[in-house]
C-alpha cells in the first residue's frame, strides 16, 4: 500500500510540474505577445513627442520662413510641436554635422540644401559627415528662383550697365555669399570667368543677412532667392537686375529673365530638402515623405510658396534618392571648370 501511495504521489507530483510548465510557457508567449503589442503602439504612435528641424540657414531667410509655416501647419496634423533650429553657416556645414550626429529615431529633421549634398564634397577635402552614409533622404521640396540683385546706390540697373562697371573697375563691387563654393559663390566665380573681371565674396549666413548688408551698403550686389529681396526691391533700396526661371514674374514685370539678360548658361539651380539621419526606421521616413508631400502639394500653401517665388518639388523618397545623385554629379561637374578656370 505505501508502494502505491508513493507511487500515485510521485504522478500526482509529474503532473502538477507539468502543468507549471505549460503555464510558465503560456505566461512566456503571453508577456511576448504583450511586449511585440507594446512595441507596435510605439511604432503607430509616432510622434509622441515634439520633433526638431534643423534649418541650415539663418532665421529670417526665405527658407526659414518658408519651413517656420510648414512647422506651423504640420504641428497640428502630427499632434506634436513641430520647432525650428536654425544652425546657419560654413557653408551649411554646420548644419549637416548637427544632423548627421542626431539621434536617428525620428524626432531630428534636417532641411538641407544644395551646397551641403551635392556641392561641398567636390570643395573641402574633408567633411565631418557623410552626405552618402550619414543622412536618409525623404523629400525634395522646393527649387529657389534667385535674383541678382544690387544696392540702390549701385550705378548699374541693367544686367549689361553692371559688366561694363565691374570692368571698368575691378575689385570695387563687393558680392554676398554664404561662403567659399557656396552657390553664390559658384555663381559669382562663373560671373568673373564670363567677364574677366573681379569682384569681391562677402560671406554670411543666409539670404535675410544678405539682403541687410545690401540695404545698408555693406555690399553691392549678390544672387540669391529672389524672396529674400522683395521688400527692399518694393521699397526701392534694393535693385533687381535678373530674376531665374523661364518666363519673368508677375511682381516685377520689367526685371528680366537671366536667359534674357544673358546670363542662361549657367546650369546649378538651387533646391531645399529634406532629410534624416541614417537609421531612421523605414516606417517613419515614410511617415514623414508623406506628410510634406501633402502639405507642399496642396493649393494654398502652393500659392504660399509661389509668393516667395520658390517652384515646390515634393515627391517619393525613391525620387529624390536620385535626384540626389544626378545632381551632384551636375554640382561636380560645375565646380570643377571653376576651379580649372581660376588656374
Amino acid at each position: 500500500m505505501k508502494l502505491l501511495s508513493l507511487a500515485i504521489s510521485n504522478r500526482h507530483s509529474h503532473e502538477r510540474s507539468g502543468r507549471a510548465g505549460r503555464c510558465g510557457a503560456m505566461a512566456l508567449l503571453g508577456l511576448a505577445a504583450a511586449l511585440s503589442c507594446v512595441q507596435a503602439v510605439a511604432q503607430t504612435a509616432y510622434p509622441n513627442k515634439p520633433i526638431k528641424v534643423i534649418v541650415g540657414i539663418a532665421a529670417g531667410s526665405v527658407t526659414d520662413v518658408v519651413m517656420r509655416a510648414a512647422a506651423q501647419e504640420l504641428s497640428t496634423r502630427l499632434g506634436q510641436p513641430v520647432l525650428i533650429d536654425n544652425k546657419p553657416g560654413g557653408n551649411m556645414i554646420i548644419g549637416a554635422e548637427a544632423c548627421a550626429k542626431a539621434p536617428a529615431d525620428g524626432y531630428t529633421l534636417c532641411v538641407l540644401g544644395v551646397d551641403a549634398l551635392s556641392s561641398n564634397p567636390f570643395t573641402f577635402d574633408k567633411l565631418p559627415y557623410d552626405p552618402d552614409k550619414d543622412f536618409r533622404p525623404v523629400t525634395n521640396l522646393f527649387f529657389v528662383r534667385e535674383a541678382l540683385v544690387a544696392a540702390a546706390a549701385v550705378p548699374a540697373n541693367t544686367v549689361a550697365e553692371l559688366r561694363a562697371l565691374a570692368l571698368a573697375k575691378p575689385g570695387s563691387l563687393n558680392f554676398g555669399t554664404l561662403g567659399p563654393d557656396s552657390s553664390p559663390d559658384l555663381f559669382l566665380g562663373w560671373l568673373r570667368d564670363k567677364w574677366k573681371t573681379d569682384m569681391t565674396a562677402v560671406p554670411y549666413k543666409g539670404g535675410g543677412p544678405i539682403a541687410t548688408a545690401l540695404i545698408a551698403g555693406e555690399i553691392q550686389l549678390s544672387s540669391m532667392g529672389m524672396g529674400n529681396f522683395v521688400g527692399g526691391i518694393q521699397g526701392g533700396r534694393i535693385k533687381a537686375l535678373a530674376i531665374g526661371g523661364q518666363k519673368r514674374v508677375a511682381l516685377f514685370p520689367d526685371v528680366p529673365t537671366m536667359a534674357e539678360a544673358g546670363l542662361g548658361d549657367y546650369s546649378v539651380r538651387p533646391w531645399w530638402g529634406l532629410v534624416v539621419p541614417a537609421g531612421t526606421p523605414d516606417a517613419v521616413v515614410a511617415r514623414l515623405n508623406a506628410e510634406f508631400v501633402k502639405l507642399f502639394s496642396e493649393a494654398k500653401f502652393g500659392e504660399f510658396m509661389d509668393g516667395r517665388f520658390l517652384e515646390t518639388s515634393v515627391g517619393p523618397v525613391e525620387g529624390f534618392a536620385a535626384f540626389l545623385k544626378t545632381d551632384r554629379e551636375r554640382s561636380g561637374q560645375v565646380i570643377k571648370a571653376a576651379k580649372q578656370a581660376k588656374r
